[in-house]
């Protein structure tokens, strides 16, 4: 390549290049995170409650709120930090954090709320802003709260509208406008200390005269929320995993030190009387009081304009997940990345929240329903992080390392403020966020991201595999059917489907296990995943098996021996007898089994019937003479009652216990321990029994009709007997025999 072309390809990537900067859309760390984090934390209560917290709660009682305040805000801004320096944040800030790790259903759970917060949190500082300029107008103006709160409502709107990098060029003059009030602050504290005029002895503990310590802590904690309003923008970052850690925690770190220099201050320059009652004490107390007037003003301004940026983005990504009712019109993104169709909803719903704050008492009735839902939002978050770290996954491998007693830290930290700042409440917003939780499941959301959930209830899976082993076996208190379903062909599993769920509903498990010869059988065989997946849908644990072999019986017998020392291994085989059975492949399965510990139930679907009506259920037990002794192991009939029972509750059905007996005298022993047969099993209070003098082939004509009838399996059954007797029953019948490992009675 020549010099002359080598030159021409630099000169086409620059220009790429330089087109990519000037159409980018997105922010830096600074503008993206930093500012309008600071701009908020920096914003309405250090103005304009600050004193009224030092006043009431004292110089250690304010000093305490700081601290535990910004130590929930700490843990939870490392917390973001460690996972944003692990994953690719997508759009939603808190939202895609909790998503991407707990899944959809619980970050749209907590994103709801969070979202509300945000929209809640406009009117807090449109009321703070109105509450300023009200300090500055004379009182006969005619100008009231609501006139200022609503025009400055619709101005911040507006520019919210227009475009985020608008609002963020204006937050950086409102910046200035913050540090010139603060250097003016201290520069009148500096003032009052050569004249004299400061406060010698300040009070360390405050009269709580106005409100109780939890109370006050609720009125500040917003201040420390503003973490929130960055994080949210994570969509429209340049580079989430580095911009949101560094700007979070600059922001968090900065506000600190600026609420901890200025509650010295206060408690220094002014009485607890005047912190109490004056709420534009800076102002007065200032070496220009005009630059405070323009910190206050500008910072209530911008929080109220970061809020009205950050909350759309939150929305929209919600509605990009169809969490939310009219998703797809809420998701929908203008030419320019702004979130206009969500800027719009957010707009109502913050001036719907702004006037029901106007009638409900201002801003510390605001203050505390936002800190509850913000709460819940940090709570979660630590959560994740500490749910990531116990799973210990090399997936989970941050840049930024933090202690496993940050989260942990930060979550009892929201836990404790809930209960005690308002119970009530904290229940209330709980049950909500629950509530969520559950309508969101029921919705089959679907997520790009694969989230930790599974690996969670891995590990804890993995956890009780290792406890388990060590303990002594349990296995008749713990049955419950786990059922190996061989099949060559799906239609097989099809038509027992039913049978399935009713058999293993709700706790119970399926192994469909598919047994084929060669690729082309294979094809018979290719709707078994599916089959499973509704089982999976149902509720049930489902999973299935191919495997390639030739012989149907060792197939199923090899795979018998694997699954025996498994976990969730089966304890039932499924078997299916039809008229144009294969009975000697049934027999060898039949007999093979025996040694495995399995129980096994040959199923006849009656091939017109089906099950009927899914109601009656007849147990036929074989006579128990001449001892006629409670043995139900020796019985065989531990297995065939378990199932009885279980399909009667799905069933909703009645089960009758039948015996044939070869005398009046037996009878009467018969009935008295099938009596005894019901009580002891606990079979359900419909249960009946019904006794026949009469032999065994006498009887079943005799009987009652049912859509199931239940028979005993012998060790060493005649297939060919079986048969003929399922026909000639002309119902569908299942054949059990115990594995031994089952307890009717247990």
């Amino acid at each position: 390549m020549s010099e002359e072309s080598q030159i021409g390809k630099w000169r086409q990537r620059f220009r790429m290049r330089k087109g990519d900067v000037v159409e980018d859309n997105r922010f830096g760390t600074f503008a993206g995170v930093f500012v309008p984090t600071i701009l908020t934390v920096l914003g309405a209560i250090m103005y304009l409650r600050l004193g009224w917290v030092a006043g009431n709660a004292g110089l250690i009682g304010a000093l305490l709120i700081i601290v535990l305040a910004h130590v929930i805000t700490f843990t939870t801004g490392l917390s973001v930090s460690s996972v944003a320096t692990n994953t690719r944040v997508g759009a939603g800030g808190a939202f895609a954090i909790i998503s991407q790790s707990l899944g959809i259903e619980i970050g749209g759970s907590v994103g709801v709320p969070l979202y509300l917060a945000q929209g809640v949190s406009v009117a807090l500082y449109i009321l703070a802003f109105a509450e300023g300029v009200m300090s500055l107008v004379p009182p006969d103006s005619g100008l009231a709260l609501w006139m200022i709160s609503v025009v400055a409502f619709v101005l911040v709107f507006a520019i919210a509208y227009i475009s985020a990098r608008f609002a963020s060029r204006i937050q950086f003059l409102i910046l200035l406008g913050i540090l010139l009030s603060l250097v003016s602050i201290f520069l009148g504290g500096v003032l009052l200390a050569r004249e004299g005029a400061l406060v010698e002895s300040p009070v360390l503990w405050g009269p709580f005269s106005q409100a109780n310590f939890w109370t006050t802590f609720a009125i500040f904690f917003p201040a420390v929320t503003g973490i929130m309003t960055g994080i949210s923008m994570s969509g429209s970052l340049r580079d989430p995993r580095s911009s949101i850690p560094v700007g979070t925690m600059g922001a968090i770190i900065v506000g600190f030190v600026a609420y901890i220099a200025l509650t010295f201050w206060l408690v220094k320059v002014a009485t607890p009387q005047e912190l109490l009652t004056n709420s534009t004490i800076m102002v007065d107390k200032a070496l220009w009081g005009w630059a405070v007037y323009v910190g206050m003003l500008g910072a209530t301004f911008s929080s109220a304009l970061g809020s009205l940026v950050a909350a759309p983005r939150v929305m929209q990504a919600l509605a990009s997940k169809k969490v939310l009712p009219k998703s797809d019109f809420l998701a929908i993104e203008a030419p320019n990345g702004e979130p206009r169709n969500a800027a719009l909803a957010t707009g109502g719903i913050s001036l719907v929240a702004l006037l029901w704050a106007l009638s409900a008492g201002g801003i510390n009735s605001v203050a505390q329903v936002i800190t509850m839902f913000f709460l819940i939002t940090y709570g979660m978050l630590n959560l994740v992080v500490l749910a990531e770290q116990q799973l210990q996954t090399v997936s989970f491998r941050p840049t930024l390392h933090v202690s496993r007693l940050i989260p942990l830290i930060g979550l009892i930290g929201c836990i404790i403020a809930m209960a005690l700042v308002a119970p009530i409440f904290s229940l209330v917003a709980t049950i909500l966020v629950f509530a969520l939780y559950i309508v969101l499941s029921r919705r089959s959301l679907v997520d790009d991201h694969n989230d930790i959930r599974s690996g969670l209830f891995f590990s804890l899976a993995e956890w009780a595999a290792i406890r388990t082993s060590s303990m002594p076996s349990a296995p008749q208190r713990t049955w419950k059917p786990m059922v190996l379903a061989p099949v060559g062909n799906t239609s097989v599993l099809r038509g027992t489907y039913r049978f399935l769920h009713s058999l293993t509903w709700p706790q119970g498990g399926i192994h469909a296990l598919g047994i084929y010869a060669s690729p082309q059988q294979k094809e018979k065989l290719q709707d078994l995943g599916s089959l499973t997946e509704g089982f999976v849908r149902d509720g049930i644990y489902a999973n299935a098996t191919f495997l390639e072999e030739t012989d149907f019986v060792n197939g199923v017998r090899a795979t018998t021996q694997v699954l025996r020392e498994t976990f969730f291994r089966p304890n039932i085989l499924l078997l299916r007898l039809r008229e144009d059975s294969d009975l000697d492949e049934l027999q060898a399965l039949v007999d093979k089994t025996a040694a495995y510990k399995m129980g096994i139930l040959l199923l006849y679907n009656h091939p017109i019937n089906g099950m009927g009506r899914e109601q009656l259920i007849t147990v036929w037990v074989s006579n128990q003479g001449p001892d006629w002794k409670l043995d139900l192991g020796a019985s065989n009939l531990d297995l065939a009652l378990l199932v009885a029972y279980q399909l009667s509750q799905n069933w909703n059905g009645r089960i009758t216990l039948c015996m044939a007996v070869a005398s009046e005298e037996e009878r009467v022993k018969a009935e008295a321990y099938l009596g005894q047969l019901i009580s002891l099993v606990r079979l359900p209070s419909p249960t009946s029994f019904q006794v026949f003098v009469r032999p065994f082939d006498e009887a079943i004509k005799a009987a009652p009709t049912a859509d199931l009838n239940i028979f005993g399996l012998a060790h060493e059954p005649d297939l060919r007997f079986i048969q003929r007797l399922a026909v000639e029953v002309n119902t569908s019948c299942v054949f059990v025999r115990d594995s031994g490992e089952e307890s009717a009675m247990a």
